[in-house]
């Protein structure tokens, strides 16, 4: 009996909750959502607006704002620097919709994710080389983008952040008295960071670091 009863209870609750989510989704237009999802948005509600454009995605999926809705979820997590999931809802644009106008701007707005994430140089310089891989990307797929003319400047400010986390690592190997690893990360540096400020710091440094290698040969 008691098993009766509590399917007859699970019946009642299931179809009230058909019943909220049926009336819920009666509530708003593709149109109406939209536009308090654009609102919400420019009031800079962003939870509030990845609701209303999850709703209007999620509902209406065949309306002419269900991409526009995809695209504003991604820039509101972007906003909240919800980055892992901002990154995400902008790679499933640019999957669902590679050939879409909005794809300059969603590699840049990837490039921003990870460009924002960049640290100190004595940290994880993933973000760092990711970011850098995107805009090159950009530059690459989409030349004369408005969204590439920046990106030579923000290479640039990845490069930095990678050579100096090698120069860091370097000077680390110096203090620690591993001379050969620290003279093979301040020849990698100038090899591969040409004309950076921190080349021309471990030009300095390999007279010094070489010596102190050679002397501890002769020990």
């Amino acid at each position: 009996m008691r098993t009766i009863i509590c399917l007859i209870c699970l019946a009642f609750l299931v179809s009230g909750c058909a019943l909220f989510d049926s009336s819920r989704r009666m509530e708003k237009t593709a149109d109406q959502l939209a536009a308090d999802g654009a609102s919400a948005f420019m009031n800079e509600k962003y939870r509030a607006a990845i609701t209303e454009y999850t709703d209007l995605k999620d509902w209406y999926p065949f309306s002419r704002y269900a991409i526009l809705a995809e695209l504003k979820i991604a820039d509101a997590h972007f906003q909240l620097k919800e980055y892992d999931q901002a990154i995400a809802a902008y790679d499933q644009f640019e999957r669902m919709h590679p050939r879409n106008e909005a794809v300059p701007y969603v590699i840049n707005q990837i490039g921003l994710c990870w460009f924002n994430q960049m640290d100190t140089v004595d940290r994880d310089i993933t973000p760092a080389k990711n970011a850098m891989a995107q805009f090159k990307r950009l530059m690459e797929q989409f030349p004369d983008s408005e969204y590439a003319q920046e990106a030579p400047e923000r290479i640039q400010a990845c490069i930095d952040k990678i050579a100096g986390h090698e120069l860091y690592v370097a000077k680390f190997y110096m203090k620690t008295g591993q001379y050969h690893a620290g003279l093979k990360r301040l020849e990698y540096i100038v090899e591969f960071y040409p004309g950076t400020e921190q080349s021309e710091t471990a030009l300095n440094l390999i007279p010094e670091c070489a010596a102190l290698a050679e002397d501890t040969e002769k020990e």
